[in-house]
């Protein structure tokens, strides 16, 4: 594939006429020796910008946009470049409020020799992924809460629609705890600027504390406590032995971005006569019989009105995003990616990106939710073993056919294709990915139901569910506060999901990060979660193992995780039965081994005398 030029964007802004520069600065050592600076500023196409001598950097080209405002130069910066910084001269000045601008400078700095050894390690299936909203998890720093500079001024914990000012710092305090409850990765919501007003949404004004709004790439929200609280945090994760998955998201921007207040060209952002909605089909992306017409409005269409989207086949709005991506794992120096919205969005852009950022950190992954409501439609936006005429490179998604599986599994009695039969059909299908254990397995997340309230509240469900989900194939993710029970139904909208973790703030009522904060029931789930995932830190089974299930029998699933060195067995009664299993059918994997060890009580049983009773889970480690 040709290699793509790298976009450096230097806005200047148009009130005042200083001068930022996007990104800050770069580094020299890069694999691609191209860049470009984009200047934006009030007719500085009139201008001429100079790069004053620096050995090893050079400017090829320099390009005029449709505004008048933008200036773009191609650089080449070779491998005999030295960090420093670089001096551009303006001359040929014919707007008298730029005579102040007569040079600038640009950083390059030495990158990181530590990518792919104490950061940008990437995320596999032996990790276990706690999903968090820092607005929603813990202030760590009231400073940040709020500023007057910033669209939305607003902090109201009693109101669920509002910002309620969590934090990284809030984060790194409770590192602690998730590492003690078996947790590896975080995956925190975008922290990226959302500098937006409230925005209605479903018929509430709703604050960007979620995150997905951005008004700048190249800033941490200063509410979260910018871009060095975000340093703060990864270290601090890092030190720990924890890794940091970082929220991206290519299909739009906010509202307030300079893409869409101040354009370098009408192509920049997709345009419709008024406003229309993608048709949230992912089957117009890839139907061998589908029309140009839903192709267009699926890949095009704008997918709320505050959310203008990009134009991703646009080489200049393309490469400014490929930048962005690199420039943020150099910086921040974070593990690995979750991709926003990924179905949504021109399909070479995202081969170009995933492409790019590999052939600069080969240890970073990426994961991407493409919400595909069957393995077929999941597994085409990702790497599998169809033969396409587009091929997908992303490594995995977030698996909602299996969530879904689970679910129908929990919900519904056995029947042919349904209750715990969707679950093994479903994992039957997994032929159509090149590496199903690449997948994010979850429950739920934060635009979905809470998982504990989709089983009826019931305790002996809930375990089931986190018994799949800890021994399944694939890299598992909790949903914060499911660990305490945390429920609800979207009803009437995301927010009733999205509630403050109780304790993360001072002086709650209750803190539920402690034991004595939680009920009995909460700390019987908190205390399962918590045996299953440090166990399962130390299984080489179930981390990096193979699968193998077994037909479902008079409502009984039963599958073992197995490598050379161990052999882990699980089985499910999803029936209003007790059953006692007989084991002899599964002597494929049970020869040689003569009893089972219950990994949550530590009794051994002979693996002929295992009852199970309604809704009851075995997990064990067969001994011999």
């Amino acid at each position: 594939m040709k290699r793509s030029l790298l976009f450096l964007f230097i806005l200047i802004s148009l009130k005042s006429f200083s001068q930022d520069l996007y990104p800050t600065h770069w580094w020299v050592g890069m694999n691609n020796p191209e860049l470009q600076l984009i200047i934006h500023r009030q007719n500085v196409a009139h201008e001429t910008v100079t790069l004053m001598k620096y050995k090893g950097v050079k400017v090829v080209r320099q390009h005029k946009m449709e505004s008048p405002n933008y200036l773009l130069l191609d650089l080449e910066i070779s491998k005999k470049a030295k960090p420093g910084k670089l001096e551009f001269k303006i001359t040929n000045l014919q707007s008298p409020e730029a005579v102040s601008y007569k040079t600038f400078q640009y950083e390059l700095k030495s990158r990181s020799t530590e990518n792919g050894k104490t950061r940008v390690l990437g995320v596999n299936s032996s990790d276990f992924v706690y999903l968090l909203m820092p607005d929603r998890f813990s202030n760590g720093d009231p400073s940040n809460d709020r500023f007057t500079d910033l669209r939305d001024t607003d902090l109201d914990r009693n109101d669920k629609y509002a910002r309620h000012g969590g934090d990284c710092k809030g984060v790194v305090n409770k590192l602690d705890y998730l590492k003690d409850m078996g947790v590896t990765t975080i995956w925190c919501t975008p922290l990226i600027e959302n500098d937006m007003p409230r925005m209605k949404e479903v018929g509430y004004e709703l604050a960007g504390f979620h995150g997905y709004w951005f008004t700048d790439h190249y800033k941490i929200d200063k509410r979260y406590g910018g871009n060095e609280a975000y340093k703060s945090m990864i270290a601090a994760a890092h030190s720990k032995g924890l890794k940091v998955i970082h929220d991206a998201v290519y299909n739009h921007v906010g509202l307030y971005h300079w893409m869409n207040l101040d354009p370098p060209a009408k192509d920049w952002i997709n345009q419709w006569p008024e406003f229309t909605p993608p048709n949230h089909r992912d089957a117009a992306v890839f139907d061998p019989h589908g029309s140009v017409y839903d192709n267009t409005n699926m890949l095009k269409g704008w997918f709320v009105r505050h959310l203008p989207d990009l134009n991703l086949a646009n080489t200049y709005v393309a490469n400014y995003l490929i930048q962005n991506a690199i420039w943020l794992v150099e910086e921040f120096g974070f593990d690995g990616f979750r991709v926003d919205t990924y179905k949504y969005c021109d399909e070479q852009f995202l081969n170009n990106v995933n492409a790019a950022l590999l052939d600069q950190y080969p240890t970073v992954t990426t994961f991407v939710e493409a919400w595909g409501h069957d393995v077929a439609a999941n597994a085409y936006f990702v790497q599998n073993t169809m033969d396409l005429p587009f091929n997908h490179n992303a490594m995995g998604a977030l698996d909602f056919p299996l969530c879904e599986a689970i679910h129908n599994s929990l919900t519904r009695p056995a029947e042919w294709t349904g209750g715990i039969n969707a679950l093994y059909l479903t994992l039957a299908e997994d032929f159509l990915y090149k590496d199903p254990m690449k997948n994010c397995l979850f429950l739920d997340n934060h635009d979905m139901n809470r998982f504990f309230s989709v089983v009826g509240e019931d305790l002996q469900k809930f375990k089931a569910g986190m018994a799949l989900l800890l021994t399944m194939r694939g890299i598992p993710q909790l949903y914060y506060g499911d660990e305490i029970l945390m429920k609800n139904f979207k009803n009437p909208t995301d927010q009733e999901v999205r509630l403050d973790f109780p304790g993360g703030w001072a002086g709650d009522p209750v803190n539920k990060f402690q034991a004595s904060g939680r009920t009995k029931e909460e700390n019987e789930a908190f205390e399962y979660i918590k045996t299953l995932a440090n166990y399962r830190k130390k299984s080489t089974a179930i981390g990096k193992g193979k699968l193998m299930q077994y037909i479902p029998q008079n409502a009984v699933y039963t599958y073992f995780r197995y490598d050379d060195q161990q052999t882990v067995m699980v089985m499910m009664n999803t029936g209003n039965e007790t059953r006692k299993v007989n084991t002899q059918r599964f002597n494929e994997r049970t020869d040689g081994f003569t009893s089972v060890k219950n990994i949550i009580t530590g009794q051994v049983l002979p693996l002929d005398q295992i009852e199970l009773k309604p809704w009851e889970t075995f997990i064990g480690e067969l001994v011999k």
